[in-house]
């Protein structure tokens, strides 16, 4: 939840400012939400009291975010021209998360590093775990595997330092995609069912988001282990939470979550008009990550079909995106399904070309256990992070054990791949 909203009722300036957004957040709550977008709008146009107009524009934002309307929330910034460094935190945190939404990751970190950088109040130190949080998704939305663990792990300190549940939760669903990407099938279910406890066990008064979250991370993790009875049903209550509140992210999530368990069912006729409504909504919303993995979901659907010319233009598309945001990981997929397809097909220098592609993608990942020097992420593995957030196969730590980092200590020598 924004720090706007957290503290609305207890630091509002002008009575009558404070009725009219205390107001606005009824309607909204209400899921009367153009009601509540005008409301605010007014007081924005009629406040004298610079704290109110803030505080309307933070409910501004934070609904423009949950209806993923991210470029509208990119337009909502003020907080630059006001001296207090509580505001200037804040308002370079939500230019970060519109970026990140965005997949503009560059510019989120950046946003980032400003914000860790300011030295305000208390508020301000408060809003330290959501920023680690977003330099994280950030990271990971660039492959950045190490950064990204390191930020995550930041954000949990502050978050139990803190007291603040909501920011564990959302802290446990990014770890949950996080360990999806490196195959780690256990923990990527572990964490999203931590944060699924912590709604249960605090969330009474929290808004459902925080459930429907949780129940989508669980959802692709059943789907990952192949449990897909539990997939359908996780993903089937968070979309219902997601149409109830008009959280447009979250419903072009779940439905490429539906086509992916059908296509897993090896269904393709249910896969194909999901992966499209899905489409529909990424494209509007602007999350091009989202329209690189459906475009990685149709390519494998063409290849169950034998559809080799149709499956190597969708993974051309999910390329481009993927190399235009800097995600990797999904580059690394394409060279991967595209090498089969050159392969059973004897198309010989095509083949060649995508081997050395693969291998330099590998290699700009450091997908590899510093230890035996195998592949991570290529199959389900238990992994385990080290205190410096370099990531080992949990067989290798336990078989050889370890006095410091092997990565670390040898970060001067070129690795060597298996």
């Amino acid at each position: 939840m924004s720090i706007f909203m957290k503290h609305i009722v207890v630091e509002m300036g002008q009575d009558q400012t404070k009725q009219q957004i205390e107001k606005g957040l009824r309607l909204y709550q209400s899921n009367e939400t153009e009601k509540a977008l005008h409301v605010w709008m007014k007081v924005l146009e009629k406040t004298t009291d610079p704290g109110g107009k803030f505080r309307a524009l933070g409910c501004l934002i934070t609904a423009h975010s949950e209806m993923g309307k991210y470029r509208e929330m990119l337009k909502i910034d003020t907080a630059r021209e006001m001296e207090d460094p509580d505001y200037l935190t804040e308002g370079y945190l939500n230019l970060a998360r519109s970026n990140e939404k965005l997949c503009d990751f560059q510019k989120t970190i950046s946003y980032c590093k400003t914000c860790l950088n300011m030295q305000g109040t208390t508020v301000s130190l408060q809003l330290n775990g959501q920023v680690c949080l977003s330099m994280g998704n950030a990271f990971l939305g660039l492959s950045v595997f190490q950064k990204a663990l390191e930020s995550y792990e930041k954000a949990l300190r502050y978050a139990h330092n803190n007291d603040d549940k909501m920011l564990e939760c959302r802290v446990c669903c990014s770890l949950g995609n996080f360990y999806i990407q490196l195959k780690d099938y256990e923990k990527a279910l572990f964490f999203p069912c931590k944060a699924a406890e912590l709604v249960n066990d605090y969330g009474k008064g929290w808004s459902l988001k925080y459930r429907a979250m949780s129940q989508y991370h669980m959802s692709v993790a059943y789907r990952k282990l192949d449990r897909l009875p539990d997939a359908m049903e996780c993903c089937e209550e968070s979309m219902k939470i997601a149409l109830q509140h008009g959280d447009r992210p979250l419903q072009a999530l779940c439905l490429l979550n539906f086509a992916d368990i059908h296509r897993c069912r090896k269904d393709v006729e249910k896969a194909f008009p999901r992966y499209e409504s899905s489409m529909c909504i990424m494209t509007e919303i602007g999350n091009r990550l989202g329209q690189a993995a459906i475009y990685l979901g149709v390519g494998k659907c063409w290849l169950l079909q034998k559809e080799d010319d149709k499956a190597l233009d969708s993974l051309q598309r999910a390329y481009e995106l993927s190399e235009a945001i800097g995600y990797k990981l999904c580059s690394l997929k394409v060279h991967w399904l595209t090498e089969g397809v050159h392969r059973s097909s004897g198309r010989q220098e095509e083949l060649r070309e995508q081997v050395v592609k693969f291998l330099q993608c590998v290699e700009e990942l450091e997908l590899y256990c510093g230890m035996c020097g195998e592949s991570i992420g290529e199959k389900n593995q238990q992994l385990q992070a080290l205190p410096c957030s370099h990531i080992f196969h949990l067989k290798c730590l336990q078989t050889n054990g370890t006095q410091g980092c092997p990565k670390c200590r040898r970060s001067s020598m070129k690795p060597g791949f298996v």
